[in-house]
């Protein structure tokens, strides 16, 4: 069998508070979106910057301490895999949306109101994505 290989890993900042819904069965699952951005400058000196945004879905532990922890403008490394969503909506008109699908989460920034800053990573091992309800 040949190997092959799908991991994502960015540091950026929340664009958006995560949103938290269940799926029928009761699974947690928390969505946001994470800005990524690069900094450059041209031949000509002219300095460039651009943010790249990935949505993010997170399950069961791991999206209740996302949606615990996180708020828009958190700094963020998270670790997990690309996952294409296919749909098709109401007018018949297909959609494709890539996420990244995390496992690993960590803070990096500071909270303001407390000096505490998290340098273990958050973990889920238990994620089921059997029921995607959205």
């Amino acid at each position: 069998m040949a190997r092959s290989l799908n991991k994502a890993m960015i540091i950026g900042n929340l664009g958006r508070d995560p949103e938290m819904r269940y799926t029928p069965s009761g699974k947690p699952v928390t969505t946001s979106s994470v800005g990524t951005t690069r900094s450059w400058s041209s031949a000509e000196g002219d300095k460039h910057t651009e943010t790249e945004w990935f949505n993010v879905v997170c399950w069961g532990a791991l999206a209740e301490i996302c949606k615990q922890h996180l708020s828009k403008g958190r700094q963020v490394y998270i670790e997990g895999r690309l996952q294409t969503r296919r749909w098709e909506d109401t007018e018949g008109i297909k959609h494709a949306s890539i996420e990244i699908v995390a496992n690993e989460m960590m803070i990096l920034d500071e909270r303001r109101e407390s000096s505490e800053r998290s340098s273990e990573p958050y973990t889920d091992s238990q994620m089921d994505e059997d029921e995607y309800p959205f």
